[in-house]
């Protein structure tokens, strides 16, 4: 049956599982606690209501976004007193901060830079056996291919600055690294925390004469991801990010994991959780959807042509 017609009302969902049972009994919704920026809030809150859970009505997405370490963990002190009934974390170092906090309530992440199992997120892909689960890369070779489409736009390409955070992308650079290698290609990394170091990490790629950038992923850098792109832009060096929705935000080029659909996979966790699952049973998902997109209109102001076969292989085009 398909799962919309299923949902035939707010009741039925409301009366499924022990969780929502007991957040009933209580008299209260159930609350889920969003770590994230206000973009994923908004998607996830939309991918619930899609399998009927309507905010304020059949249950309580929170958005918070603490900056600090000191602030996020006096933040989550607070809801784990709260117990609340799931918290949804964005990025390796949110989802650490999480597990500090409680190991009894669930913890779904999404994590574009770690190996969940290295990094002690989980004890396998599976069953991961904690009280973690979600959406994880874990494709360290995307930069890879991100290499290989800025080549096709700039087929002289020697010179690559590199945006990235220290703190959780060395698998990803590395990998940078040696893809750039067998292409011949020169890197030039400048480490970025948040949206305020923007402007600086620019200036100090632009020392290096590059003639592109590649954004790797990371909160911080999706958080500054609309100011990278003007500077970019203003520089005229073409540029391309894994986040989806960089070309949206005038950025040139963009491959890696659909996020609008990443989002969504993390609703479900959050369904199915309510509705009664144990996250230590719930298997680690890899991004459902790759998208390949390209800004015609960004290429007209950087003064580049876009190949036709690009054009031709690319999910979103925008004009």
């Amino acid at each position: 049956m398909h799962r919309r017609a299923f949902v035939s009302g707010l009741a039925t969902a409301l009366i499924v599982g022990p969780t929502i049972a007991r957040a009933q009994t209580t008299g209260r919704l159930p609350r889920v606690v969003m770590y994230s920026g206000t973009t994923v809030w908004k998607e996830t809150v939309a991918g619930l209501a899609e399998l009927g859970w309507v905010q304020d009505r059949g249950i309580v997405v929170e958005w918070r976004d603490p900056q600090g370490d000191a602030a996020m963990e006096a933040d989550l002190r607070k809801w784990v007193e709260q117990a609340v009934d799931v918290f949804v974390m964005g990025g390796p170092l949110r989802i650490r901060a999480a597990m500090t906090a409680t190991r009894t309530i669930p913890i779904v992440g999404i994590d574009l830079e770690s190996d969940p199992v290295a990094s002690g997120f989980v004890k396998s892909l599976a069953r991961p056996g904690t009280n973690v689960s979600g959406v994880w890369m874990d494709l360290p070779e995307l930069a890879g291919k991100q290499l290989q489409f800025l080549r096709e736009v700039v087929p002289a390409l020697r010179r690559v600055g590199v945006v990235w955070d220290d703190r959780i992308g060395k698998l990803q650079l590395a990998q940078a690294q040696s893809a750039a290698r067998a292409s011949n290609i020169s890197l030039y990394p400048v480490s970025l925390h948040g949206l305020t170091e923007a402007d600086d990490a620019m200036k100090r790629l632009l020392v290096e004469r590059p003639q592109a950038i590649v954004l790797l992923t990371a909160p911080s850098v999706f958080t500054a991801l609309s100011r990278l792109a003007a500077l970019a832009r203003q520089h005229r060096l073409p540029s391309i990010s894994p986040f989806s929705t960089y070309p949206a935000s005038g950025g040139l080029l963009t491959y890696g994991p659909d996020f609008p659909t990443m989002w969504r996979q993390m609703a479900g966790y959050v369904d199915r959780i309510l509705k009664g699952a144990k996250i230590a049973d719930l298997p680690v998902e890899r991004p459902a959807k790759f998208v390949l997109g390209v800004s015609v209109q960004t290429a007209k102001a950087l003064g580049v042509t876009i190949p036709q076969s690009l054009l031709l292989r690319a999910d979103q085009v925008i004009e």
